[in-house]
């Protein structure tokens, strides 16, 4: 089995964490996160344009490039981070601009060789997966694919044609950090995937205090938390990973403790 699949195995569901790469000291961060309990890690490749992300991941992405973050640096981090965490699944999330550049076959060996599990492209719909999506698979890297609350059944099977891994759920019709569906239209959009994939449903867009993290987790395979991440990140500077690692503990604790609940 993939590391991924090893995670969601588990009997608990997953707590997905997001930071962006060379934004401040991502190695240490990174190491926070799995302190604190984080089961996945997103590791954001920085781009000029990130169209889904709302202020506090676009401003992420402004201070990585500023520092001159390249691809190069983030398969570095992506490598370096395997070199100390074997068994913990990670995950690159970005935009096709950076990915395709070099072209599919390079990018998805380089990934491979960094040693991450998965990939998220933002702006690659599924009707254009020849651009990525063979690569991906031939270097035996997860194609993750985004539903949203628009998905609609036909849409849907699109969706999930040639993905792995699991199905991110973007909870609501915006950008990151703004905004967090009701619960109730989150119960629902996660039985109604349920119904149609075996693949673990991951639910992300606003999820910020354990409450939230925990609520979500009763009813899906996992959470994703990021603007939340970024922004301790910029608020703390070289005290963020004490603060980030936290700050996940207190997310790990509600994501375990409410599949207790329904057990």
């Amino acid at each position: 089995m993939s590391r991924l699949a090893d995670t969601f195995a588990k009997e608990h569901p997953a707590l997905v964490c997001f930071v962006t790469a060379g934004d401040g000291d991502t190695a240490a961060v990174l190491d926070a996160l799995v302190d604190g309990g984080a089961d996945v890690i997103e590791l954001g490749m920085p781009f000029t344009d990130p169209m889904a992300d709302g202020p506090a991941i676009q401003a992420a992405n402004i201070r990585s490039l500023a520092a001159g973050t390249t691809t190069a640096d983030i398969l570095l981090i992506a490598r370096d981070f395997r070199s100390r965490h074997p068994d913990l699944p990670l995950v690159l999330m970005g935009y096709a601009n950076p990915m395709l550049r070099r072209g599919a076959a390079w990018f998805a060996a380089a990934v491979r060789d960094a040693g991450a599990d998965g990939v998220i492209c933002v702006d690659v719909p599924p009707e254009e997966d020849d651009a990525l999506g063979p690569a991906l698979r031939g270097a035996g890297i997860d194609l993750i694919r985004l539903a949203t609350p628009t998905t609609n059944a036909a849409r849907l099977a699109d969706v999930l044609n040639g993905a792995s891994g699991f199905i991110y759920y973007v909870s609501v019709a915006g950008i990151t950090g703004l905004q967090q569906a009701a619960q109730g239209s989150i119960d629902e959009a996660v039985a109604r995937l349920k119904a149609a994939t075996e693949l673990p449903i991951v639910v992300g867009f606003g999820v910020r205090t354990p409450d939230q993290a925990g609520a979500i987790a009763r009813v899906s395979d996992g959470v994703v938390v990021g603007s939340a991440i970024v922004e301790l990140v910029e608020r703390h500077g070289t005290d963020a990973p004490a603060q980030v690692r936290t700050y996940v503990q207190s997310l790990a604790a509600a994501v375990r403790a409410a599949r207790k609940e329904i057990a």
